[in-house]
């Protein structure tokens, strides 16, 4: 039972961890390369309505920010986790960031090589390079 629980703990702050560190790199990005001019970031209809205006540049620290965040998840949980079965807790998490990127994709336009690049490079690769991290790390620990 505690052994359960503890691996949701792991779950609900692995997730937690990605999502804060997502948010810190688009942060980031915001203030180093700025919106194009007469963009209201905080509004998704002005975004939407200038994303003719945004250059590649504007789309690096989002692909950053999703790779990143799903590395880092996946990384804390399962660091956290005690499970003999941490590639689910790798596709669950995953899973996840790449349905809330799709679900992204289909509220704003954006160009297709970045919604190619974020689909199939932000996600699940990044998800398995945070897996191969924490395994590594669990293995020199024991």
């Amino acid at each position: 039972m505690l052994k359960r629980i503890r691996n949701y703990l792991a779950l609900i702050i692995g997730f937690g961890a990605g999502s804060l560190f997502n948010t810190g790199v688009l942060e980031i990005g915001s203030k180093l390369i700025p919106a194009p001019q007469g963009v209201d970031i905080a509004n998704l209809e002005s975004i939407k309505s200038h994303m003719h205006l945004y250059q590649p540049k504007h789309f690096l620290f989002p692909l950053l920010a999703h790779g990143l965040g799903t590395f880092i998840s996946v990384c804390v949980c399962l660091i956290i986790a005690n499970t003999q079965y941490p590639k689910r807790y790798v596709l669950g998490i995953a899973s996840c960031y790449f349905f809330i990127g799709l679900s992204m994709i289909l509220m704003m336009p954006s160009p297709l090589w970045f919604n190619l690049l974020d689909l199939t490079l932000a996600y699940f690769p990044m998800a398995f390079l945070g897996y191969q991290l924490a395994i590594k790390k669990s293995e020199s620990v024991a």
